[in-house]
């Protein structure tokens, strides 16, 4: 024989469940008489054969056919209300709650204005409040089978990521640029969910975003341009970078020609290394550091350009070496020279 339930209620010590079912295994033998304890903070719907007929509010409430009327098409009123009928109620917490964290549940890629492509992850809170217990247990509840409240914040986060997700699609702002933006992204997001809670018969009443964050990848593309930005200058940071990978690769074993055969391969090690050819050229330039032209001496013969410490022309032979001093003056000339230098004499 089955057991009757006379009196059905639920409470909840902790305080976090937002809905439950009695019997939680499911439907239960009520018949007329059976009562019904809502406590201040619940409202409870009743239940049978999957069909919402009252929705009860706070006190102590006997199931009759004045509160149910429903129920005198299911029950003989011959058999005095002592026939059992399956039911079940399920209670839902009226109060408002508080820090419900939402995530990412995995990174998420976004076009970055400064740097590209991103992926980021982000974490906050929200609080919310069942407004139309009815329009909630039944669109919510009673259709998709959610009983326990885990499985609803599961639902919940979903579609505040999924909103929140979309919004920053649509800002297309930098990285660098969301943390000064997390009170307005927070609001925004707020307004899109209003009507999809709503329709769920829930009211939001806040939603914050504590941190959006980069992965670990992306982190890395911050710093680099962190980096750049406190050189300054783009051209001395290249310069920076290829000195310190030369650095680095004179360290490795067996010197740079070891770094280049197990870190690159020689393609990459020769378009590396006329990189770095190239700015250490520029940057050597740059700062007047660039070997002056070498001094030349020309042959008195056939105007050769020679070395200045040739002796002899390397076109005709004739000898370069010793200084021609003037007969006038004492001024030592360069060889081959014709008129002194001082004071224009003919020279032999």
């Amino acid at each position: 024989m089955p057991r009757i339930i006379d009196v059905v209620q639920f409470l909840d010590d902790t305080g976090n469940e937002i809905v439950h079912r009695e019997p939680e295994g499911g439907p239960g033998d009520f018949r007329l008489g059976s009562q019904v304890i809502v406590r201040e903070s619940q409202t409870a719907v009743f239940f049978r054969d999957g069909k919402a007929l009252d929705v009860l509010g706070p006190g102590r409430h006997t199931i009759t056919t004045a509160n149910i009327p429903v129920l005198a098409s299911i029950i003989g009123l011959a058999t005095m209300g002592k026939s059992p009928f399956p039911a079940e109620v399920v209670f839902v917490n009226m109060r408002e709650f508080l820090d419900q964290k939402w995530g990412t549940p995995e990174p998420i890629v976004f076009r970055d204005s400064e740097l590209g492509m991103v992926r980021l992850r982000g974490f906050g809170t929200s609080a919310f409040q069942v407004k139309d217990p009815s329009l909630f247990v039944n669109g919510i509840v009673g259709q998709q089978g959610i009983y326990t409240s885990s499985v609803l914040q599961n639902y919940l986060r979903g579609i505040i990521v999924t909103k929140l997700t979309d919004l920053l699609g649509e800002q297309r702002k930098s990285v660098l640029d969301l943390p000064s933006l997390y009170n307005e992204i927070g609001a925004a997001t707020k307004a899109q969910l209003a009507d999809d809670f709503a329709r769920m018969g829930l009211n939001l009443k806040a939603l914050y975003v504590n941190a959006i964050t980069p992965t670990e990848d992306t982190a890395r593309a911050i710093d680099e341009r962190a980096s750049m930005g406190a050189l300054g200058d783009m051209d001395k940071y290249l310069k920076f970078k290829a000195a310190r990978a030369m650095g680095d690769a004179a360290n490795q074993p067996g010197g740079a020609s070891g770094a280049m055969e197990t870190g690159m391969g020689l393609g990459a090690g020769a378009g590396l290394g006329a990189a770095m050819a190239g700015m250490m050229s520029q940057a050597f330039q740059s700062q007047g550091s660039a070997k002056p032209a070498a001094a030349m001496t020309r042959c008195p013969n056939c105007d050769t350009e020679n070395p200045a410490n040739s002796k002899f022309c390397n076109n005709c032979g004739t000898k370069l070496t010793g200084s021609v001093k003037c007969p006038t003056c004492g001024t030592e000339n360069p060889p081959g020279a014709k008129f002194c230098s001082n004071d224009g004499t003919k020279l032999a």
